[in-house]
């Protein structure tokens, strides 16, 4: 039996992270309560990990409930052993708790190691800095659209006018 220690860096500037030691064979959910329990959070609230490439790219998500009725297939952190989503090639997830807030998360699998006689697993090995108040602020830019470009190239730099008086819209129909 291996243990994987894991990294866990909340996605802010300052430095915050928790290093965890876990069984390979246990679920994705019981590092979800491990995480939760680091860094103070009641669990209260839902959560996904991501599977992640090299660049931090966000994958398919599995989730903490499937509340899909069944209606698409998803992948459920109680059924989802962590050994088969991290390994040597597979280094990386994102973890996102509270989908209000999203606390997000870099995880990334630091070593595989024999487990030590008297230590209890999961196991906290180290904390680095506290987590702040409120979540960081997240910028989301969206990429310039070919269809935009098309759409400018067309009616020129003013582009679309939803009030323009030409389409007879009428502010105070009502």
């Amino acid at each position: 039996m291996k243990i994987y220690r894991v990294r866990i860096i909340l996605d802010t500037l300052q430095e915050v992270f928790r290093d965890i030691e876990i069984h390979k064979e246990d679920t994705l959910e019981d590092l979800h309560n491990a995480i939760n329990q680091s860094f103070g959070f009641d669990g209260g609230e839902m959560a996904s990990f991501y599977l992640s490439d090299e660049e931090w790219n966000q994958g398919e998500e599995i989730v903490l409930f499937d509340v899909s009725d069944g209606l698409n297939n998803v992948k459920v952190m109680n059924e989802t052993k962590i050994e088969s989503v991290l390994d040597k090639e597979n280094t990386k997830m994102i973890y996102v708790y509270d989908f209000l807030s999203m606390w997000t998360f870099y995880v990334e699998l630091a070593d595989i190691i024999s487990p030590e006689e008297a230590t209890d697993y999961p196991n906290l090995m180290f904390a680095q800095g506290q987590l702040p108040d409120a979540p960081p602020e997240k910028k989301f830019e969206a990429e310039k659209l070919d269809e935009l470009d098309e759409f400018e190239d067309e009616f020129g730099e003013e582009g679309f006018d939803e009030f323009n008086d030409d389409f007879g819209y009428d502010q105070n129909w009502n």
